[in-house]
């Protein structure tokens, strides 16, 4: 009897720790071009494996190769996580040396830590999903964004940080990751939206209310509008920004914010460019009804915010970080508080939308609603 394809995927990710460990004691495997080649052929060996896993008559969803791939580098980026905490050892000191120097910073191990758990739980339970036949597009949105914000921050970050003189071939295989990661969110968010059957005169009630009448909206809109301050107020720090206020909060709250390893900063750009317009219109959204683009959008921001905060925070308290660079002990409840919170609200509004979407379907044209109650 042939094992479910997720335990065939799970069995082959735990080939990866192997992989790393042989490598790591083969002397001509730890050039920087070695590297890079056997990169590919092991995934190449690894996309034969899964090919090979899959019934020859069964038609699979060609998301499923993508998700099956990753979930071994998932277990890669947990390895290297565990060996710079001082767990293991002998796994990764040849890839930091000639490969990606940058993993060996806070940022990046509390990156691998989220792929090597959320991401793979997520990967494998996409795959079950998939073989089942029940819908997995919103836990594949929810992926997208996350994967989407920590290539988008990972990718320039090392670039422009101080790992940019640095750069070894193995790094360059981060773009291709980063185009099937894009191209995978496009095929997400161009499937069926997953909508509940609302009956007419309940969409209809909900979009009658006002903010004022929605109490949770209320609240939801006001923590957007903060988050969006605090959003701002960051890009403004890193920017060098000469106000007082500034100058006070890089110094004495969040000195990670200036840290040389580059991704701080770039995440900062990347809220106020991305996050930001994202958050004005779900505030929008909020005050509209009829926006169905927000039961995707919000599930998608919410998987972003909580991977690029998890790595934010975590970094700023981490080890590894230079004591002068992480949040002061006196400063700790405000500082991560904030950013806590900056995470947290994406999630509420995501649920929200999920839990309640009657106020996002599509408008009932006006006397629908009574031809649908004579035909009941």
């Amino acid at each position: 009897m042939r094992p479910p394809v997720e335990v065939c995927v799970w069995l082959l990710s735990l080939l990866a720790p192997g992989v790393l460990y042989a490598m790591n004691n083969v002397p001509a495997l730890q050039e920087p071009l070695p590297i890079l080649g056997m990169g590919m052929v092991v995934l190449g060996f690894v996309l034969i494996i899964i090919l090979i896993s899959v019934p020859s008559k069964m038609k699979v969803d060609p998301l499923f190769y993508v998700f099956a791939a990753f979930s071994f580098t998932c277990m890669v980026g947990l390895t290297n996580a565990l060996e710079q905490d001082g767990f293991i050892s002998g796994f990764m000191g040849f890839y930091i040396k000639s490969g990606e120097p940058h993993l060996g910073s806070a940022y990046a191990v509390m990156t691998s830590y989220w792929e090597g758990v959320i991401h793979l739980v997520l990967f494998l339970t996409i795959i079950h999903r998939m073989f089942k036949g029940t819908s997995y597009r919103s836990l594949g949105l929810l992926w997208a964004g996350s994967s989407v914000a920590h290539q988008v921050v990972h990718i320039p970050g090392v670039v422009v940080g101080k790992y940019g003189s640095n750069i070894r071939p193995a790094f360059w295989r981060n773009v291709p990751f980063f185009l099937v990661t894009f191209w995978a969110a496009c095929q997400l968010f161009s499937r069926p939206r997953e909508i509940p059957v609302i009956p007419a005169d309940k969409i209809a009630a909900e979009q009658k209310k006002g903010l004022l009448s929605r109490p949770v909206d209320l609240l939801l809109s006001a923590l957007l509008l903060a988050a969006m301050a605090f959003s701002v107020f960051r890009g403004l720090v890193v920017l060098d920004c000469p106000l007082d206020a500034c100058f006070t909060y890089i110094y004495q709250y969040e000195p990670y914010l200036k840290d040389p390893v580059g991704f701080p900063r770039v995440m900062m750009l990347v809220y106020s460019f991305y996050a930001l317009p994202l958050l004005t219109v779900f505030t929008c959204g909020l005050k509209t009804p009829g926006c169905t683009w927000m039961l995707d959008w919000t599930i998608f921001f919410a998987g972003a915010m909580a991977q690029t905060q998890w790595c934010h925070i975590g970094a700023s308290l981490h080890s590894r970080t230079p004591f002068t660079y992480r949040v002061p002990a006196d400063k700790w409840w405000p500082v991560i508080s904030l950013n806590v919170l900056l995470a947290v609200v994406p999630v509420l509004l995501a649920l929200r939308c999920h839990i309640s979407p009657a106020y996002f379907m599509k408008p009932v044209p006006e006397g629908q609603t009574d031809k649908d109650k004579k035909k009941n």
